[in-house]
């Protein structure tokens, strides 16, 4: 299988934002145990979600969350794509305090 990339813009301090993919780290760890591994700005991640495998990689930097991961194929490309965009942006959006993206992923 190749691989899929994603970039998510964000405005915030890069510590927040980690604090932030923590917290959706965190949820799909309780949710779907998927493990996830830090080193320094980035992480890796391996697990299933939803059912579709799960294995990326990504790193914070100023104005965006770069990764790349295990692609799952023509038909549920777009779908797992939107997937991840969708939940990094709700956790980074900047009109959301740390505390409504903890209460939002519960």
């Amino acid at each position: 299988m190749g691989m899929m990339k994603f970039d998510i813009p964000h405005s915030l301090p890069k510590e927040e934002v980690k604090q932030r993919v923590e917290q959706l780290l965190q949820y799909w760890s309780n949710k779907y145990g998927v493990k996830a591994n830090w080193q320094g700005d980035g992480a890796k991640i391996a697990g299933k979600v939803m059912g579709i495998q799960m294995d990326a990689s990504f790193v914070i930097t100023d104005n965006q969350v770069q990764g790349e991961g295990t692609d799952p194929g023509m038909l549920l490309r777009s779908k797992a794509k939107s997937y991840l965009q969708d939940k990094f942006a709700s956790v980074l959006d900047p009109k959301k305090s740390l505390d409504q993206v903890k209460s939002n992923l519960s």
